[in-house]
């Protein structure tokens, strides 16, 4: 059988092409002898074809493939050369001529440069009844196709064991592959029991989808999040506080509106009458400070936000969130929190919910695809983007943890932001990382320059090195 040469970015020969035809213009076709993938010359990652041979102006003009470039010259989309040949050019060969060009197909906005078989922007994990995440067993894979330290890995994995006595579920994703998955007692795939503030962020990935969708006109109503917030809260009318007025829904995600801060000590959890204000409680019926002037960590907030996506949307808050969000990248498994409130305010959900930890990961995953899955733009890419900055004006510590108010963004945090209060620090963790804690050592993060993510669950209640755990899986990226 006669053979063709196939070369890399690099002048390396790969593997030979097995002729396999030719177009009317004498143009000869060929296909990979051997299968993928082929090793780099450079020894880092493989030559992994992500789409199969395509046909351009009526010849084999592409096959496109995910490559590293040489340590610390990143990834890009490009052509390169091989040997004396221009990619795009024909190769001449004995048998003919065969025109190749290998594609770079990794964005560099989204995916900068680490050592590891690049991730293929074109994988999506199936849902966990149909296979789930795809998962590396042995160190030597978590090292060459994750691009992970084995031994710092296992090294998290004991500090994830050792951190509290909580049952739990962990994992952490590189390049789209499960490089570490821990369980005690919670199951990673179907634990769906509470992940406390984690689901604030959530919520607010949630409101932006409905906010996108209502500028196209899908929606009963049009909302944007500098729009009032209180005109998609007809059940908080009469207001109790008329500064209310001037809150915005953006406000209601970045703890910059004044409703009841945790700080205040009233409990999260009550009625939609008590949470609403009108109840009498001075603590949900005034405002603790003038919208925008101040940050006071509040769950009420997002209690709100719950409302205004009902609004805009025309369903419950959780039946958009199945809808929108979680059935799109093959979430499974949750559980959504409802206040009740009588024949005045009727029972609706809250933003509160549980979810398992390979579920918040879909999201997380989402998030780091600029809010991609598959072929479809599952979140609006604006809100991707503005997560990566805080989202109000407001210096200074918060309220109640005294964390730096710059940390806050719409409803996800930036952890890179922390200068030790409380010895929350954000030392060791890329800039560009995103993260939300919840109470009882509950966390969902992801960390675009590292294509990174790490979540984990507990149902639990209580304080957390939430920061550790982020730091120390980021320290085990190789770079």
């Amino acid at each position: 059988m006669k053979s063709l040469p196939c070369f890399n970015p690099f002048g390396a020969k790969l593997a030979a092409l097995q002729p396999i035809g030719r177009t009317s213009e004498g143009t000869e076709l060929g296909r990979p002898l051997f299968p993928p993938p082929w090793p780099s010359p450079q020894g880092e990652g493989s030559l992994v074809p992500l789409l199969g041979p395509s046909k351009d102006a009526g010849c084999f003009s592409a096959l496109r493939w995910v490559l590293p470039l040489p340590r610390g010259e990143g990834r890009g989309e490009g052509k390169g050369t091989a040997g004396r040949h221009d990619w795009g050019q024909p190769i001449s060969t004995a048998a003919g001529r065969l025109r190749v060009r290998l594609c770079l197909w990794i964005s560099v906005a989204l995916l900068p440069a680490h050592a590891g078989a690049p991730a293929s922007l074109d994988y999506f994990p199936p849902p966990e009844s149909a296979g789930g995440w795809r998962k590396l067993d042995r160190a030597e894979d978590a090292r060459r196709i994750a691009g992970m330290d084995p031994e710092k890995l296992a090294a998290l994995q004991q500090w994830l064991l050792d951190s509290d006595k909580r049952n739990f579920a962990a994992v952490v994703i590189r390049n789209g592959y499960i490089a570490l998955e821990v369980e005690r007692g919670n199951s990673a795939k179907t634990d769906s029991r509470r992940v406390a503030s984690v689901s604030k962020a959530i919520c607010a990935t949630v409101l932006a989808i409905a906010s996108e969708q209502s500028q196209q006109g899908v929606m009963p109503r049009k909302m944007k999040f500098d729009d009032p917030a209180f005109q998609f809260i007809p059940w908080a009318h009469p207001l109790s506080d008329p500064r209310k007025e001037r809150i915005t829904v953006k406000q209601l995600l970045n703890h910059t509106s004044g409703l009841c801060p945790e700080a205040l000590g009233a409990p999260n959890d009550g009625t939609w009458e008590y949470i609403l204000g009108h109840t009498g409680d001075p603590r949900t019926a005034n405002l603790a400070f003038d919208p925008g002037t101040a940050c006071g960590y509040s769950t009420h907030a997002l209690h709100h936000a719950s409302l205004v996506c009902e609004a805009v949307t025309g369903m419950p808050y959780d039946q958009f969130a199945i809808q929108a969000l979680f059935k799109p990248i093959g979430v499974e498994h949750w559980w959504f929190q409802y206040y009740d409130g009588g024949e005045k305010y009727g029972r609706h959900p809250s933003h509160g919910m549980g979810m398992p930890a390979r579920d918040l990961a879909r999201i997380a995953y989402c998030l780091l695809r600029g809010g991609r899955w598959q072929n479809e733009q599952i979140i609006p890419k604006w809100f991707v983007e503005e997560t990566a900055a805080p989202t109000h004006n407001v210096s200074g510590p918060e309220m109640r943890f005294k964390l730096n108010a710059q940390s806050f963004s719409h409803a996800w945090e930036l952890p890179a932001r922390l200068t030790g209060e409380g010895g929350r620090r954000g030392d060791g963790i890329p800039a560009d990382a995103r993260h939300k804690p919840g109470s009882g050592g509950q966390l969902i993060g992801w960390v675009p320059s590292l294509d990174l993510i790490v979540t984990r669950q507990t149902g639990s209640s209580g304080e957390w090195a939430f920061e550790e755990y982020l730091r120390r899986a980021c320290d085990a990226a190789i770079k």
